[in-house]
C-alpha cells in the first residue's frame, strides 16, 4: 500500500500562474474541497470556512491578508 503524495505549497505565485491574465487576485484553491476538523482548515487551500465563504465578497487587499495566513499555515 503506498502512502498518498504529499500536495504541493499552496503559494500565491503559484496560484497567479494558474490564473494566467485573469485580474485580481486568485483563488488558493485548488480543489481538494475537504475540511480537516482537527485544525479547522481546507485540506486543499489551507483557508478556514468563515474564509472560503467570504472570498468571493472580499477585495483585493482582505484577499492577500488571507494569503498571507495561507503561506504562513505551511510553514512547519
Amino acid at each position: 500500500m503506498s502512502l498518498p503524495l504529499p500536495l504541493p505549497p499552496v503559494t500565491l505565485q503559484a496560484a497567479r500562474r494558474r490564473a494566467g491574465l485573469a485580474p485580481g487576485v486568485p483563488s488558493p484553491c485548488i480543489s481538494v474541497c475537504k475540511m480537516d476538523a482537527a485544525r479547522g482548515l481546507c485540506q486543499g487551500c489551507f483557508r478556514t470556512i468563515d474564509e472560503i465563504r467570504a472570498w468571493s465578497q472580499s477585495g483585493d487587499a482582505a484577499k492577500l491578508l488571507v494569503w498571507q495566513q495561507v503561506e504562513a499555515r505551511q510553514l512547519p
